[in-house]
This record gives structure tokens, C-alpha cells and sequence, in this order.
């Protein structure tokens, strides 16, 4: 597996954060049983980086706390069965499936994380669980598919015990 981790600002967090992205990205893939060795990218911003990511990318001209970039198109969130060995999905240099980026807001996640009542750690891993889950196909844009992943992120973070 391999996690790339990339920062534009200077990441002032009080715990290992290459470390718990790399755990949360490793749990989430094993969670959903994905069944291929995977390829992920995370890059470290600020409000004004995400903002330019969400301008450019998806025509919202304000800053957001985290985006995603699927390379793969899902039929069914966490459905692999369309994956081949041989399919265009996969890095050729290290026959790793590249599931795709994630871009985390460090400032969102300290600010979040105060209003939320929870510590840092728990908003970071939180974001990287959803990203992760938007990597494999899932969506939050009705109430059904809100509410599944909803669960499916609980389920992680618990299991994780990486709690409110």
C-alpha cells in the first residue's frame, strides 16, 4: 500500500498525523474488504489552498474542511466487483489500484474540532474516514445514502476506538 502524504502548510497537530492518516486509510480499506493493494494521496492545506481546490474543481468559491477525488466510478458504493487485475485504474509501476486524493483543511479540522467538543484527533480521522468512503463510492446526497454512511463511518471510528 501506498500513502502519500503532502503539505502545502506546516501541519501543527499535537499527535502523529502521517500515522493516523496512514491507520485510518489502512483500517477503511481492510473495513470495506477492498480487495486489491491500494494507492492513496492526501495533501495538508489551509482554508485559502481548498478554497482555490473548490473554485477550480467544483465551481464553489469558499473554503470547505475536506474534498475528495475518486479515480474509480462505483455502480454501488463499496461495490469492487467491476475492478480487474488488468483495468486502467491501476499504477503500472506498482500494480496498486489508485483509489485517489484527499484534501484535508488543517484549519477546518481545529476549528471543527472546538466547536465540535471533540479533540483534533478524532475530527482528522473522522475527515479521512469520509474521504475514504467518497474513494469507494459512497455519497451523502439523500437521506439514504447519508445515513449508510453515516453508520459506515461510525462503525470505523468506533471500532478504531478513536471517539467523541
Amino acid at each position: 500500500m501506498t500513502i502519500s502524504v503532502e503539505e502545502e502548510i506546516s501541519a501543527d497537530f499535537s499527535f502523529d498525523y502521517e500515522k493516523t492518516a496512514a491507520d485510518v486509510i489502512r483500517y477503511t480499506i481492510v473495513h470495506e474488504n477492498f480487495p486489491f493493494e491500494a494507492e492513496v494521496n492526501l495533501l495538508l492545506t489551509d482554508d485559502e489552498g481548498i478554497r482555490l481546490m473548490n473554485k477550480d474543481f467544483r465551481n464553489i468559491d469558499s473554503p470547505t474542511d475536506v474534498l475528495s477525488f475518486p479515480m474509480i466510478h462505483y455502480e454501488r458504493a463499496g461495490d469492487f466487483s467491476q475492478l480487474k487485475a488488468d483495468a486502467d485504474n491501476f499504477n503500472p509501476d506498482t500494480g496498486e489500484v489508485v483509489l485517489g486524493d484527499i484534501i484535508l483543511n488543517t484549519q477546518r479540522v481545529k476549528q471543527q474540532a472546538e466547536s465540535f467538543g471533540h479533540s483534533e484527533l478524532r475530527e482528522f480521522a473522522f475527515l479521512i474516514v469520509h474521504s475514504m468512503l467518497h474513494l469507494f463510492g459512497y455519497d451523502h446526497m439523500t437521506d439514504e445514502e447519508a445515513g449508510s454512511m453515516e453508520q459506515v463511518q461510525r462503525d470505523i471510528l468506533e471500532e478504531m476506538h478513536i471517539l467523541r
